[in-house]
């Protein structure tokens, strides 16, 4: 009988693809490390940044030799310099500043989550749609690619059927920084949590039923939390995710034929294996990195998209995005948590 073996990133070089005139919104941390990124990686331009600082745009666009800066995120949308606006701003500004830019005629990336729950998601899709641009959730974990080697594994079979699926992401916090914040939607399950559940929502579906216990933080914030879930079949997962430190930020899917253990921190480049009943063990091995080893194919992936005319990402399409965001709304409804809306969307159709 042949062994088997691990298939292959199908990845293509980044450098390769197609290149797009990107705008920046919200010249923050995650904007810094997306445009190193890109700009060791790719032929993608930063074509301008804006913020509602003109100061602060200024200094980004120096740091980064970006031709254009702005002074607020209505100029950056209707810059003609710009193709695509990568969305980068607080949370609970990812859904305005999304839809400014896709009735400025520009498509998006919105970095995850896409809004703070699945009715601004739906509100982004839908805008989407009916403008005829391209939106998505810039989840880089998806791109990697131990990510495409990890979804043939599941395409094929070689797992069985999956029965359980476990993930958890926790990490310490500056107490100033803005994930102790309530008006900007702290706490960890967006910032941290939407890894492990957008990876057991693309691996099972949504689930039928779930139980969620949380601890609160003396900030006001939700400090930790755990879910339980059960799916069609019976399958099972189980989620943690809090602010209180570091943890190795491990997930596993377990199958009836074998079971895929992805080193932590799973949600960035690095290894994993396939564990089989006898003893045999397939590893995927992957140089460990971060941000600026990774960020770069989520870019590449969306230049090759948009270049191609489709309207949506196949490694996470805006349903998947909602459905990751609907289990998130359900964890927040039973343990009391209420995010912001500073401005109710005005959604009118279904994804």
């Amino acid at each position: 009988m042949t062994p088997p073996t691990l298939p292959h990133s199908r990845i293509p070089a980044s450098r390769d693809a197609p290149v797009l005139r990107w705008g920046i919104m919200g010249p923050g941390w995650i904007a810094e490390r997306f445009t190193e990124s890109i700009q060791a990686h790719t032929g993608q331009v930063i074509a301008a940044v804006g913020s509602r600082s003109l100061e602060r745009s200024k200094a980004f666009a120096e740091a980064y030799n970006i031709p254009s800066a702005y002074g607020s995120y209505e100029e950056l949308a209707a810059a003609p310099e710009v193709d695509i606006v990568y969305v980068c701003t607080p949370h609970t500004n990812h859904h305005t500043a999304a839809v400014m830019a896709i009735d400025a005629g520009k498509h998006v990336l919105v970095e995850k989550p896409i809004g703070v729950d699945a009715y601004e998601a739906r509100d982004i899709a839908f805008r989407a749609e009916a403008a005829g641009v391209f939106a998505a959730e810039a989840l880089w974990t998806f791109f990697l690619p131990k990510f495409d080697v990890i979804r043939q594994i599941i395409e094929t079979g070689m797992l069985g059927t999956i029965t359980t699926v476990v993930a958890e992401y926790g990490e310490h916090f500056d107490p100033s920084h803005r994930i102790f914040d309530p008006v900007l939607a702290g706490g960890p399950l967006l910032d941290l949590g939407t890894y492990p559940l957008a990876l057991i929502t693309e691996v099972l579906g949504s689930p039928q039923r779930l139980h969620a216990v949380g601890q609160p933080h003396e900030s006001g914030v939700n400090a930790q939390l755990s879910a339980v879930m059960q799916f069609d079949g019976g399958a099972q997962a189980v989620v943690n995710t809090h602010l209180h430190n570091f943890t190795p930020t491990a997930a596993t899917i377990v199958g009836s034929e074998a079971t895929l253990a992805i080193e932590g921190p799973f949600n960035m480049p690095g290894a994993f294996e396939v564990r089989f009943p006898d003893g045999t063990r397939l590893r995927h091995e992957e140089p460990a990195g971060g941000h600026f080893e990774g960020l770069h194919y989520e870019a590449a992936a969306v230049a090759r998209a948009v270049t191609a005319g489709s309207t949506q990402l196949s490694q996470r399409t805006l349903a998947a995005s909602i459905a990751t965001l609907e289990v998130a709304d359900e964890i927040r409804r039973q343990l009391g948590v209420v995010f912001p809306h500073p401005k109710a969307p005005t959604f009118e159709g279904k994804i």
